[in-house]
């Protein structure tokens, strides 16, 4: 029997003297190998082509972390000064487009860091740019100076909601995750319920049952060195099931 599809989205990056449609490999080969699923990947190219050319012809859907963020006025701030960048307008559009078709369809979405705040505003919610330097919180990122391997050795607990999807599936109450995030959820969409938080209070993870579509997403990175991680491991094996319901 054939394997569920899978769509990834890309990020627009420059590469050399050219802009290239990009997603790590470590997301596509956490999601195939521990989903069990077969890939798609989409361009965020929403210019040329549209997320409901798409989303008829894919089974879910995975948001994917980025090195740029959203841009503010997608909620509220402006241009704000203060913005961490860099940006990438056409996966904002993109992707916002794709939620809405995937959900119109019933079929799952999820998301890891980026893709977790894109969720997140994507029904209604809002984020809060200083989960790295304000004092009340436990440091949400590494220090700038860490090298680039080393930032997913910036680690915390979180709590997992008694009873909620991610506690039922591990068993347990608390996890390990890593944490290369500034950016983070300030006010909670619409229709989601917080599935963990950081010892600070700050949700680090979402689940809902929206329109008949599943949606589930995390603040950190299940998919560093997948392999080494059950924990890690185990997220995907929630995306396979959801592709497969």
């Amino acid at each position: 029997m054939s394997r569920p599809v899978l769509g990834v989205i890309c990020c627009n990056r420059s590469v050399g003297t050219e802009m290239a449609q990009a997603v790590m490999q470590r997301y596509v080969v956490a999601a195939l190998r521990h989903a069990d699923a077969a890939a798609l990947l989409i361009p965020s190219l929403p210019e040329l082509m549209r997320a409901e050319e798409v989303a008829p012809r894919i089974d879910g859907l995975l948001l994917t972390g980025s090195p740029s963020n959203v841009e503010p006025h997608r909620y509220g701030h402006g241009d704000a000064e203060d913005a961490y960048g860099p940006f990438d307008p056409d996966r904002d559009e993109m992707t916002f487009s794709l939620i809405r078709a995937m959900i119109a369809r019933g079929r799952p979405v999820f998301g890891i860091c980026r893709g977790f705040q894109e969720l997140n505003l994507a029904f209604g919610g809002t984020l809060r740019r200083d989960c790295a330097t304000h004092p009340e919180l436990v440091g949400h990122h590494a220090p700038d100076e860490v090298a680039f391997d080393a930032l997913f050795d910036h680690t915390h607990p979180v709590a997992l909601t008694p009873g909620g999807r991610l506690a039922q599936a591990y068993g347990r109450t608390a996890l390990t995750v890593n944490s290369v995030h500034y950016q983070g959820v300030d006010r909670l969409g619409e229709g989601l319920e917080v599935e963990a938080r950081a010892p600070d209070g700050l949700i680090e993870a979402v689940s809902g049952r929206i329109d008949g579509a599943q949606v589930l997403a995390v603040q950190w990175h299940p998919e560093w060195h997948v392999d080494r991680h059950p924990d890690s491991q185990r997220y995907f094996h929630i995306l396979g099931e959801a592709l497969r319901a």
